[in-house]
């Protein structure tokens, strides 16, 4: 089903090493690997990088690694991993830095830890867009074509609409993908 590059599939497996790790050690491991909120005792700016790799249960990690190991592959095919390593920290960590910026300055201590791959896979799917905004992908659910340019708005909207409950962190969402966005739009201005 999934032809997986070597970079994608290293992700994959330290998503699901540091997945178990939560498992198996608890709630403080969890904790530690996590975002949490500019100010707080539990803070420390490596979780700016780490908080990519934890997740907050089976259909966290599941989702996000089917869409890694879904478009994924073909942008490290289409930049090489060096590049596309690049991009997919860049945007994990802009998300993150743009999730606790926007928290911090417009609802101090009204947020929690952050965790989970979704920065990073909202820039994968913005990407995706702004490289083959043409090319047909056959949706799972229902099984319909959609031009990739229009999916990354459906995936958008899909997850906002589906869960409103504020446990989604959909500024990181938003953050990642228009991270990706400015990144794409430079390397284009730029020629690299």
């Amino acid at each position: 089903m999934f032809s997986l590059t070597p970079l994608v599939r290293n992700l994959v497996i330290i998503n699901v090493v540091i997945f178990l790790l939560q498992m198996l050690m608890g709630d403080g491991f969890t904790a530690l690997v996590s975002l949490w909120p500019f100010g707080t005792e539990g803070f420390a700016p490596y979780q700016f990088f780490t908080y990519m790799f934890a997740h907050g249960g089976f259909g966290h990690i599941f989702f996000n690694m089917l869409a890694l190991a879904s478009f994924a592959p073909i942008l490290e095919h289409y930049w090489g991993d060096k590049k596309f390593l690049l991009f997919y920290v860049i945007t994990g960590m802009g998300a993150g830095i743009l999730y606790a910026a926007v928290n911090y300055f417009l609802f101090p201590g009204n947020v929690g830890i952050m965790l989970g791959a979704s920065g990073a896979i909202y820039g994968i799917l913005m990407a995706f867009g702004m490289v083959f905004p043409n090319l047909e992908i056959m949706l799972l659910f229902p099984p319909i074509p959609i031009k990739a340019k229009y999916m990354v708005f459906l995936m958008g909207f899909l997850t906002y609409a589906m869960d409103r409950s504020g446990s989604v962190a959909h500024l990181a969402h938003f953050g990642g993908a228009f991270v990706a966005f400015l990144l794409i739009t430079y390397w284009r201005t730029t020629g690299r």
